[in-house]
């Protein structure tokens, strides 16, 4: 690995975390001793990476540092350019079309070479076999999970019956076959899971809920046993 590469992946190693990570971890991550790990750190640091931290306590890099697209390697690009087709499969037409325009953006400044490797790619997406969707809810459920709004939600259950609730909606799933919103309910007093053709009628609050949508994912994740993510 040349040090340009090292230096990148690097950069990119303490991206996918929020959390100082000790110099050990880093250095075994890759490949190098402590005494070069501190070097490059602090080669970083020169050329204007906010990295935080010292020997012994651990490094976080900190928002601000950019790097230009042209440093994405090709099964970068592979994923970029796979996740943009899967999400424009879906039948969400206003994830699909902001996937095209971010993949557009990408390309227009990567170099030649991977320009191309951008618009040959071979890898698919399959088409979604999910219920169609009603794109304004969708729209509307993001709207509610980014401003971390209370919802009020109709909501059909499998046989047949509607209730109407109030739920903290922080999460939404998207499966091949159907698409999931997660969230506090407050007529259950947990966490619950609620499918979203199967919601018929929704309404944002102007209330917002009392805890942070990452607090609410973290302790999903911990009653569903699901594993946390890189970095979060």
């Amino acid at each position: 690995m040349t040090r340009s590469a090292r230096l990148l992946e690097l950069i990119q190693t303490l991206r996918r975390h929020r959390h100082p990570v000790t110099g050990d971890a880093l250095a075994a991550k890759l490949g190098i001793s402590l005494r070069t790990l501190y070097r490059d750190i602090a080669t970083l640091q020169s050329q204007g990476a906010r990295i935080d931290g010292a020997p012994g306590l651990g490094y976080v890099l900190r928002e601000g540092f950019l790097l230009p697209p042209l440093m994405f390697t090709v099964e970068e690009i592979e994923a970029l350019v796979l996740g943009s087709r899967w999400v424009s499969s879906r039948d969400d037409t206003r994830l699909a079309a902001a996937a095209r325009d971010a993949l557009a953006k990408i390309g227009a400044v990567l170099p030649p070479h991977l320009r191309h490797e951008m618009d040959t790619t071979t890898l698919m997406a399959g088409r979604s076999d999910a219920p169609g969707l009603d794109r304004d809810l969708m729209a509307l459920l993001r709207q509610a999970i980014r401003s971390e709004h209370k919802l009020r939600l109709t909501y059909r259950d499998l046989k047949g019956a509607t209730t109407e609730r109030i739920v903290w909606p922080f999460a939404l799933g998207f499966f091949d076959h159907v698409q999931v919103l997660v969230a506090w309910c407050e007529l259950r007093g947990t966490h619950r899971h609620f499918r979203a053709d199967r919601v018929t009628g929704a309404q944002v609050l102007d209330e917002r809920y009392p805890q942070r949508r990452t607090a609410l994912i973290k302790a999903w994740r911990e009653q569903e046993g699901v594993p946390a993510a890189d970095g979060n």
